[in-house]
């Protein structure tokens, strides 16, 4: 009886041929996007649908970012509501340009994701600083923390004074 590693043909050369002179990924890759390419905007679904249902979808792309561990994403999309630039633009307003930096990388698949849910490709999204970011306010003391407060509800002049309140804390 033969051993089995003395049964096996060691291949000295090639056996197949390939008809380029190498393989490339980028290449493959190009070819297939043209492929999709090709399909015209015209013949794509563009189905109308309600705020209300873009909401839903916009929140449940966020969560499914924070489930990713994209954190600053969630807070961008779950901060505020869509801005709707046109009826099928609409605008993720950020505080800060690292906000938008950090975003702009992943609208891609933000979009993709509406427009499969809303089965609607003809939405376009985009990111926008905030016009009127409010300062951030650092309070040293609770007297001007309340000072603060105060100016947006009066009233609580009134209850300080009429449950004789101490805010020197």
């Amino acid at each position: 009886m033969v051993p089995p590693f003395e049964q096996v043909k060691v291949l000295s050369q090639p056996a197949g041929s390939v008809n380029a002179p190498h393989i490339s990924i980028k290449k493959i890759l190009e070819e297939e996007s043209k492929k999709e390419a090709h399909i015209p905007k015209e013949n794509l679904p563009r189905e109308g649908f309600k705020k209300e249902h873009l909401e839903v979808i916009w929140k449940r792309f966020a969560f499914k970012m924070k489930g990713q561990g994209m954190e600053t994403f969630y807070h961008a999309l779950v901060k505020r509501d869509p801005y709707f630039v046109s009826d099928e633009k609409f605008a993720i307003i950020v505080d800060n340009e690292i906000q938008k930096d950090y975003i702009q990388p992943m609208l891609t698949d933000f979009i993709a994701f509406l427009q499969e849910q809303l089965k609607n490709y003809w939405i376009e999204v985009e990111i926008t600083l905030a016009d009127n970011t409010e300062e951030e306010i650092k309070f040293q003391t609770g007297k001007d923390k309340f000072n603060a407060l105060a100016r947006k509800n009066p009233n609580l002049h009134t209850l300080k004074n009429l449950f004789n309140l101490d805010i020197e804390f």
